[in-house]
C-alpha cells in the first residue's frame, strides 16, 4: 500500500486513528466535507462529498487502498441515511474498482445486527437484525462489499466496529469497547493481509463479556491489546447514573434498538 485513502476523515473515529499510522505508509491521503486541519507531511486532503460520484473519483483517483469511514454515523432520517451511506457507499466502490484499487477496509457497524438479544453469542455469518435505518445502510454496505469481490475482484474487509474510544464507558461498552490501536490493527489486517478476499470481522477489544466470536480475526492474526474487564468498575459507575431501558438493555444494540420500536420484542 504505497497511498491509502481514508474517508470520513474529520470524524473522531479518524481522530483517534491518523497519530497511530504515522510512518505506515508512503501517504495517507484524506477526505471528507471539510479539512481536518493539521496535516502531516505523509498525509494530503481532498474534499469530497460521497454523494457526488465525481468527487468520490477524484478521491479514490491512484489510490492502492481506502479505509471507508466516511457517512452518517449515527440514526438519522431515511433521506440522510440514503444519501450518505447508501448512495455514497455504492459511489465508494465504483470508484475503487473504476480506479484500480487492490483493497477496501469499510466501517460497517454492530447496529447491523443489533437486534440479537444479548444473552446470545453471535459468529459473522449470522443473517444481519438491523436495529436501524443507520444499521439497515451498514448491512448494505457489507452486501455491496461481498458484490464487488465476487464480482469485481476487490479485496474486502467489513469490520462491525462496536464503540471506539480509550475506555468502555458503560456496561453494554464492556461488551463491544474497541481500543483505537486494535481497530488499527484490524484495519492492516484488512489492507495487507495475504489471504483477504472477503471477510466481516467484528471490531472489539479483548472483552470477556462479549457477545461476538471474533475467532476469525483471530485466525488471521489480530491480537487485542485492550482489555475491557481492566476498566469494570468505572464503567459500572457510569452505568448507575444512566436512565433505565428495559427494552434496548436486552439486545446488542441498546437504545438503538429501542428508539422508535412499536412492534413486539423477541429474543
Amino acid at each position: 500500500m504505497k497511498r491509502v485513502l481514508m474517508t470520513g476523515a474529520s470524524g473522531g473515529v479518524a481522530g483517534m486513528l491518523r497519530p497511530l499510522m504515522t510512518g505506515l505508509y508512503p501517504e495517507l491521503r484524506l477526505s471528507d466535507l471539510r479539512s481536518p486541519g493539521s496535516l502531516r507531511a505523509d498525509e494530503t486532503f481532498v474534499a469530497a462529498d460521497l454523494a457526488d460520484p465525481g468527487q468520490v473519483a477524484r478521491a479514490v483517483e491512484g489510490c492502492d487502498g481506502v479505509i471507508h469511514l466516511g457517512g452518517h454515523s449515527v440514526e438519522g432520517p431515511w433521506e440522510t441515511i440514503l444519501q450518505a451511506n447508501i448512495v455514497g457507499c455504492h459511489n465508494l466502490f465504483e470508484a475503487a474498482r473504476q480506479a484500480g484499487v487492490k483493497r477496501v477496509v469499510f466501517a460497517s457497524s454492530n447496529h447491523a445486527v443489533g437486534f440479537y438479544p444479548r444473552t446470545r453469542k453471535i459468529r459473522t455469518d449470522v443473517t444481519v437484525r438491523p436495529d436501524s435505518r443507520y444499521g439497515v445502510s451498514k448491512a448494505f454496505g457489507e452486501a455491496l462489499g461481498a458484490f464487488y469481490a465476487d464480482k469485481h475482484g476487490l479485496r474486502v474487509t467489513c469490520l462491525r466496529i462496536g464503540n471506539v474510544g480509550e475506555k468502555p464507558l458503560d456496561r453494554r461498552r464492556l461488551s463491544i469497547w474497541l481500543r483505537p490501536d486494535d481497530l488499527l490493527q484490524l484495519i492492516r489486517i484488512g489492507l495487507e493481509h495475504p489471504d483477504i478476499h472477503y471477510e466481516i470481522l467484528y471490531g472489539a477489544s479483548d472483552n470477556a463479556a462479549s457477545w461476538w466470536d471474533n475467532s476469525r480475526a483471530r485466525s488471521l492474526g489480530y491480537r487485542p491489546n485492550g482489555r475491557a474487564e481492566d476498566h469494570r468498575a468505572e464503567a459500572m459507575a457510569a452505568q448507575a447514573a444512566l436512565l433505565a431501558d428495559p427494552l434496548g438493555d436486552r439486545f446488542q444494540g441498546g437504545t438503538f434498538c429501542s428508539d422508535g420500536f412499536d412492534g413486539r420484542a423477541r429474543g
